[in-house]
């Protein structure tokens, strides 16, 4: 099993496939990574040499930011939001939507299970 930082990496998929289990490398910067260093498409990680694997794993070290790096970064933005009181940062510290979507029906993943209100019952006509 091929470890590129700090990630186990799926062995049996193909490498453009298996870069994006890393956080911070999607379909584009993993497509990337294999044309910089001239892996074939439909390369599998298993096919991989020890010395392509070191390829990628110093590639991705020194050219991109990704796991703990990235996490760190994108946390320490969202509590800059929620010290400086913004509206992003209130929606973030109210765990409602951040970026403007409805929140009157919907909205559900951010603001968790439906909870019943005591007291309220439905008028019958």
């Amino acid at each position: 099993m091929a470890r590129i930082a700090g990630v186990n990496i799926p062995t049996n998929k193909r490498v453009v496939i298996s870069l994006r289990y890393i956080y911070g490398i999607g379909p584009t910067k993993a497509r990337e990574v294999c044309e910089r260093l001239s892996i074939a498409d439909d390369r599998r990680v298993n096919q991989l040499s020890d010395d392509e694997v070191l390829r990628i794993r110093e590639l991705i070290d020194r050219e991109y930011r990704v796991e703990g790096d990235l996490r760190r970064e994108v946390a320490m933005n969202i509590k800059r939001l929620m010290d400086l009181g913004c509206y992003r940062g209130l929606r973030h510290r109210r765990g409602l939507p951040v970026r403007g979507q409805r929140t009157h029906t919907n909205a559900r993943t951010r603001k968790g299970k439906a909870v019943a209100i005591a007291g309220k019952k439905k008028v019958t006509k």
